[in-house]
């Protein structure tokens, strides 16, 4: 997709030239408003952008600094199961790119597989196994973003986890299984996720980790465990839990990217 009239969009409407962009995924969304000085624009505004449709993701660039740190945050997603390509899901990723970030925190809210993990608990995405029936560097490449076969070895970034880690030694690791949903998965279904090495599950983050490595921006992602996937406790699963465990672990989460993002910049 053209990215030409989104850039021109924003340049005319953002002075501020972040280095480090957030993608705050469902019920983790309030992180937005601990910005000053923020700005934020629609996505339906912003030529090309898809607005977001789902429940809890507020669609909307925010521009602001946290502690003097200038940020771009992303108030919600898209989805390939709202009827996105892939190309749509991204483009968000390609723009802030273009526009000059460096380092990306995806976060999302995902099921739980590992049967270490605990309902809210946050987790460090080490690797990913894509499901979802398709990769967003299908097609054309465009060689002055990235090469036609990217290297997806560290597709999360070792440097940056290292980090997460002496701010939070405590916080697990795990491989995340992405799945093009809407539904949620199957108890067998998350059998067979176990079986293949995932320990969480979600609908999202990694074709915009794929974007962002073939363009070169490092990539950190954080998981919070909004409930445990199908199967694994006595009782069906709905989104209500999944906003809800988000609002319980709002603190804590704040709290984390709060000590986190400026060391990012450091880097």
């Amino acid at each position: 997709m053209d990215t030409a009239p989104a850039l021109e969009y924003l340049g005319s409407r953002w002075k501020l030239r972040p280095r480090v962009a957030v993608v705050l995924g469902s019920g983790l969304g309030d992180f937005a408003n601990e910005l000053d000085h923020r700005t934020e624009i629609a996505y339906g505004l912003i030529p090309g952008w898809p607005p977001s449709t789902v429940i809890a993701h507020a669609g909307k660039l925010v521009i602001g600094t946290l502690a003097g740190q200038p940020l771009a945050l992303m108030a919600g997603r898209n989805h390939l199961y709202e009827g996105c390509t892939p190309a749509q899901v991204t483009f968000g990723v390609r723009v802030l790119a273009r526009l000059g970030i460096r380092a990306l925190v995806l976060t999302n809210a995902a099921g739980g597989i590992n049967l270490d993990y605990n309902k809210g608990a946050l987790v460090l995405i080490r690797d990913h196994i894509n499901l979802q029936g398709s990769n967003p560097l299908v097609g054309p490449n465009d060689d002055a973003a990235g090469p036609r076969f990217p290297d997806m070895t560290e597709a999360y970034d070792a440097g940056f986890r290292a980090i997460a880690r002496e701010i939070a030694p405590d916080m697990p690791e795990g491989v995340y299984a992405a799945m093009l949903g809407p539904s949620y998965e199957t108890p067998a279904e998350i059998r067979y996720l176990r079986t293949i090495g995932a320990d969480l599950v979600g609908m999202s983050t990694v074709p915009e980790a794929i974007v962002a490595r073939h363009m070169g921006v490092r990539v950190l992602a954080i998981s919070c465990v909004t409930n445990m996937a199908a199967g694994v406790l006595p009782q069906k699963l709905s989104h209500e839990e999944v906003l809800e465990v988000g609002r319980q672990v709002r603190e804590k989460f704040i709290g984390f990217l709060r000590a986190i993002l400026p060391r990012l910049e450091e880097k």
